[in-house]
């Protein structure tokens, strides 16, 4: 007797599972923005100027060595890039940037709009 398959999911099952993927990173990096809002804004209140962490201080602090190995190769790669752009997201604040990677995540994961005026296969 063959062995019997399981059987297979269908693909919108699939997709369904990576939007949920998506929104849930997405939100979580929300949260985290949220985080790094409120720590520079009470930073900010205490030292009674403008105080913001920056995506290098902070990448910084998780691993040096990514971040210096990350440096180098863009400035390998895309040298005509470093100076004018790239150097310039790793001075911004850190939750200005993981606010952006969370709004396209959740972007990418919501659902579909239903098409309106004919069946869907």
């Amino acid at each position: 007797m063959p062995a019997s398959r399981p059987p297979r999911r269908p693909a919108s099952h699939c997709l369904a599972m990576i939007r949920f993927l998506l929104r849930f990173l997405g939100l979580c990096l929300l949260a985290t923005a949220f985080f790094f809002l409120v720590y520079d804004g009470t930073k900010s209140i205490a030292n009674q100027q403008l105080v913001t962490m920056k995506v290098a201080e902070v990448w910084a602090m998780v691993d040096q060595d990514s971040l210096n190995l990350a440096q180098t190769w863009l400035k390998q790669t895309a040298m005509w890039a470093w100076d004018p752009f790239l150097q310039k997201i790793f001075n911004l604040p850190v939750w200005i940037v993981l606010a952006f990677a969370a709004m396209i995540l959740i972007l990418l994961g919501r659902k579909k709009k239903p098409l309106i005026g004919y069946a869907r296969n």
